[in-house]
């Protein structure tokens, strides 16, 4: 079903969505770190100048918060549109590290979201000729493609780095007898988007799974639509010996600090879960000095995301 471009014209005020206020604060100084690694990683792209300088008009915000709250608004009407191969640079750069530091096939990667038109959203400014890619949402069944070269490597890389026992059975289900049936949920924006854009990006995201179940040309199309779990890879900071008994000069301390604000609700919702150490560069400042970035993976039953949606709009 052919969709038009949601549009969103709006003062947006940059700051996190669900962080409580020491969690917000530490945010605040992760975003200004990871605002200078995306520009860096942007400029190896064939991002436009002008892509290049809205990113450090976005990290001068940053950067002015790690020592107050930062109450202005920055204006910006984003669009949401359909992705293509143009976006292609974009949208590589945002999933730069998606599996950490490992070498895969991204490109192709790249080339599956980029091909999957009826489910997926890229947000644009709105007649931006630049063409920079802000945010990248899709949901890529891995049965569908489970011959091509980057699903093979994201699942050896999968089963790779976990390490619990009790949770590699379950790995190993969904990703192999039963991998027709779950939707890897791929989410990814520059740092500082404006968090009122994500329950309109998930609820497009949602609507047009169940419009691929009636719309899509085949049967076969439609079913690889019907989705009964999710997997979700992702990152944010966890504090360091967390399984420790905090002392009480710490026990103000968040043990988890999300850079995406979706992830703390789908970490709750999600029906097992796992942690793995990355090896990116981490973060070093005062605010952090207690925690690691941290890579997860969740698994999510579909009958769970009505709550999911929920909980974004609360």
């Amino acid at each position: 079903m052919p969709r038009k471009p949601a549009r969103h014209h709006r003062l947006l005020p940059v700051r996190p969505l669900t962080f409580s206020p020491f969690a917000r604060s530490v945010a605040r100084v992760a975003t200004a770190y990871l605002v200078k690694h995306y520009m860096h990683n942007a400029v190896q792209q064939s991002a436009g100048d002008e892509f290049k300088e809205k990113l450090k008009i976005i990290g001068r915000h940053s950067e002015s918060s790690e020592d107050e709250e930062f109450d202005g608004v920055v204006q910006a009407d984003f669009a949401f549109f359909d992705p293509k191969p143009d976006d292609f640079h974009g949208v590589k750069t945002l999933l730069q590290s998606y599996l950490d530091n490992k070498q895969w096939d991204l490109s192709g990667f790249v080339d599956l979201i980029l091909g999957q038109t009826t489910v997926g959203t890229v947000v644009k400014l709105e007649d931006d000729e630049d063409n920079g890619v802000f945010s990248i949402i899709t949901a890529l069944n891995l049965g569908r493609y489970k011959d091509h070269k980057c699903i093979t490597e994201l699942k050896e890389f999968l089963l790779n780095i976990c390490h619990e026992k009790d949770k590699i059975g379950n790995l190993r289900s969904l990703l192999g007898d039963e991998a027709q049936k779950v939707g890897l949920l791929v989410s990814q924006c520059v740092v500082n988007l404006p968090p009122e854009l994500l329950p309109p990006l998930y609820d497009a995201l949602f609507d047009e799974i169940s419009w691929a179940t009636e719309d899509e040309p085949t049967e076969e199309l439609r079913n690889s639509f019907r989705f009964k779990f999710y997997l979700v890879v992702s990152k944010f900071y966890k504090q360091k010996n967390a399984n420790q008994k905090r002392s009480s000069s710490t026990d103000k301390d968040e043990a988890f600090v999300y850079i995406k604000p979706e992830d703390e609700i789908l970490h709750k919702l999600s029906m097992w879960s796992f942690l793995f150490p990355l090896q990116t560069q981490q973060v070093a400042t005062h605010e952090l000095k207690n925690y690691q970035l941290t890579g997860i993976v969740m698994a999510v039953k579909a009958e769970d995301i009505s709550s999911f949606r929920q909980q974004l709009h609360a």
